[in-house]
């Protein structure tokens, strides 16, 4: 699910995940497996977390973003998925963007103006842009701190 990939990310204390928790996220405990999960990828470890609908995966990302220096990129093949998780971001003041076939060439501008700016805590992204050498180049110009595959079960469809 998740890979760190940045060798500046700041190590996140389990106060500071503690408080994001509550005061972000308004949550006020972890459901089973996520702390794991969350641990792990704290750690700075490849993670595969394997969880059913509804069990609050996103968080097992989202969470680590927040207390991880740099931008977190998360590959999702579903549209109206990434932009549900965008816009709940933004309701608790993270700035989140999207880059897919949904975006007009203004807006699509604007954002990657505001990746390359890294203004975004977390970037969604379709898989499709991944293989386009300008999207990038883009990313090129901002500490990466996650790489996250989100709907992983996708990925059979991804490689042809």
């Amino acid at each position: 699910m998740t890979s760190n990939t940045s060798d500046k990310a700041r190590p996140a204390n389990k106060d500071n995940v503690e408080e994001s928790l509550h005061k972000i996220f308004g949550l006020s405990h972890l459901r089973p497996g996520q702390k794991e999960v969350i641990q792990s990828v704290l750690e700075g470890r490849d993670t595969l977390a394997v969880m059913p609908t509804g069990s609050g995966k996103s968080l097992c990302y989202q969470l680590p973003a927040l207390n991880l220096s740099g931008t977190a990129i998360v590959v999702s093949p579903l549209i109206s998925l990434m932009k549900d998780q965008a816009e709940k971001l933004g309701q608790v003041g993270l700035e989140a963007a999207q880059v897919n076939s949904m975006l007009n060439p203004r807006e699509e501008s604007e954002t990657l103006r505001k990746i390359r700016g890294a203004h975004s805590d977390v970037v969604f992204v379709t898989p499709e842009r991944l293989s386009n050498p300008d999207f990038i180049a883009n990313l090129r110009h901002i500490a990466i701190s996650l790489f996250v595959v989100d709907e992983a079960h996708c990925i059979s469809q991804w490689g042809p």
